[in-house]
């Protein structure tokens, strides 16, 4: 069954808000430092309680201060994933998984924490130390120990601002085969839209303790009051690629499932996976093949949607050969190429507009 909140306070942080996650679903909480994401993982952690709360997953209320009901951390079956990682330093990844399985009988617990560490692509580092693993390896055993718990709720608490981007990109590729195994509401806290879009389902966006927007993760994403209030005032999209070659010119060749991207020099070797970050100010469309131009990037698309931005401007979202892009353009030049969806048309995007920062390599 689902998990549904509801926290309403004054102090620390003035809060008013309510949501519920479905079995098996994974909300992204998303706002600034100091919106109130994390205070409410501690809400439902049992770790702070507000003047005025309910929590209750599975039909089991957890918190009901109408109620006076308050169960302790410890009676709470929820995991947490904390960006710190807080593992035991003197326990071995085993170790760290079986110290969360006081509620199993002692015989069963070696197996099952094996299990689950080879459920996080572990298996053959039980023995292994905290120190004696890297950073995404750490996390991953963190995961381990939070399903150890037979969690009803698992919340993620910045998981994985603590990595580098390389890793960063692998456990988002784990966290998504992970949800196959996964029937119990998820949470993460995150404020990267980027890692919100590759991993949520729905989306909260918080500014001063109340909800701005809530819904579906690919409306909310394009939505100006959700990206003004993350401090936005554009959005980029990616798009997925290989290096192809590093050409005399010093630009690079990408290839995408469109066609051929060129952009100044980047690391890395041909055949080498990465996103390409694409800021939509920087995209211009045009429903016919443009010739005698500048931009070296022509990629054939389709509108998916025109949504409504500030002012002169709108979003228009494109697919590109699988992989979605967006263009902010005038409404001006919307109504004049008569853009609506399923529309053909071409994104153009200027070399120089991609940086070296732009490109991620990905996991293959």
């Amino acid at each position: 069954m689902a998990l549904e909140v509801m926290a309403r306070a004054t102090a620390p942080i003035p809060l008013d808000i309510a949501f519920r996650v479905e079995p098996g679903e994974l909300l992204a909480l998303v706002g600034h430092s100091g919106s109130g994401k994390s205070t409410l993982l501690r809400t439902i952690a049992g770790l702070w309680t507000p003047s005025e709360a309910r929590v209750a997953v599975n039909g089991e209320t957890w918190l009901d201060t109408g109620r006076r009901i308050d169960l302790a951390p410890h009676r709470r079956r929820v995991g947490i994933v904390f960006q710190s990682y807080a593992l035991f330093p003197h326990m071995t990844a085993l170790g760290n998984v079986v110290a969360a399985m006081g509620h199993r009988a002692a015989p069963e617990r070696g197996a099952e924490a094996r299990r689950l560490l080879a459920l996080v692509n572990l298996s053959g580092l039980e023995a292994r130390k905290p120190a004696e693993l890297s950073g995404g390896q750490q996390q991953r055993v963190a995961v381990a120990r939070a399903l150890a718990r037979q969690p009803a709720a698992l919340l993620l608490d910045e998981p994985f601002s603590a990595v580098d981007r390389a890793t960063r990109e692998r456990l988002y590729e784990e966290i998504r085969q992970l949800r196959a195994h996964l029937a119990m509401p998820t949470i993460l806290v995150t404020h990267d839209m980027e890692e919100a879009r590759l991993l949520a389902d729905r989306m909260v966006v918080i500014e001063h303790g109340r909800v701005v927007r809530a819904g579906a993760t690919a409306d909310v994403m394009f939505d100006p009051a959700a990206l003004r209030a993350m401090g936005l005032r554009e959005i980029g999209s990616s798009l997925r690629a290989v290096i192809a070659a590093h050409e005399d010119d010093e630009l690079t060749r990408l290839q995408s499932a469109a066609g051929p991207v060129w952009l100044p020099r980047i690391d890395g070797a041909p055949g080498a996976p990465v996103r390409l970050r694409i800021m939509a100010h920087d995209v211009m469309i045009s429903r016919e093949r443009p010739g005698d131009i500048s931009a070296l990037n022509v990629l054939p698309a389709s509108v998916i949607a025109v949504t409504d931005g500030e002012g002169p401007g709108v979003i228009v979202r494109l697919d590109v050969s699988g992989d979605e892009i967006l263009a902010r353009i005038t409404v001006r030049s919307a109504r004049a190429l008569a853009l609506a969806p399923g529309a053909a048309c071409f994104a153009i995007v200027k070399s120089m507009a991609a940086a070296r920062g732009d490109v991620e390599p990905t996991a293959r």
